[in-house]
């Protein structure tokens, strides 16, 4: 079993754990690599959506199914928005070194590897925010919430988790 069939597979299990029945046509996760090509949200679904650089999670962010210009726009921006990876990336000296990058937002296409998992917006909110949760605690996302957020976030879940 390869990776994304093996976090698939998680996410359906906890998913119904947490009381909420969802088979596993319902959720389709596409690796669009690296480099990846932005694609557009399709219509009546919602996402989570993952940056890999290397081995590291950079971000883990959602979508419902009216926000594709967050899906496809802002994370490539940083003057799109109040948070997003490109602004993330431009503000980190120790990722960036002595680098600085003109275009950051094509840097992120050609060096990021982009997950995406799709899912109906009929099985509502509460699942999108679950498969999001549940995404950033195994991967913990070097730029997700703020700085002295990160490590209170992380540690009351695994706390929970592990009662």
């Amino acid at each position: 079993m390869n990776q994304i069939e093996r976090i698939k597979e998680n996410l359906i299990k906890a998913i119904n754990l947490a009381g909420k029945e969802i088979d596993s046509n319902m959720i389709e996760i596409i690796d669009a690599g690296c480099p990846h090509k932005i694609q557009s949200l399709p219509s009546r679904k919602m996402a989570i959506y993952a940056f890999f650089h290397k081995n590291e999670c950079l971000k883990i962010g959602k979508v419902n199914s009216n926000s594709n210009a967050r899906y496809n726009y802002q994370h490539y921006n940083p003057d799109s928005s109040k948070s997003n990876l490109a602004k993330s990336l431009l503000s980190d000296n120790n990722f960036l070194g002595n680098n600085t990058f003109n275009n950051i937002g094509n840097w992120i296409k050609e060096n990021t590897r982009r997950i995406n998992i799709i899912i109906p917006q009929n099985v509502g909110i509460f699942v999108l925010n679950f498969c999001e949760a549940f995404l950033q605690l195994n991967f913990k996302p070097k730029y997700e919430g703020f700085k002295s957020q990160r490590g209170l976030i992380y540690y009351v879940w695994e706390r929970w988790i592990n009662r």
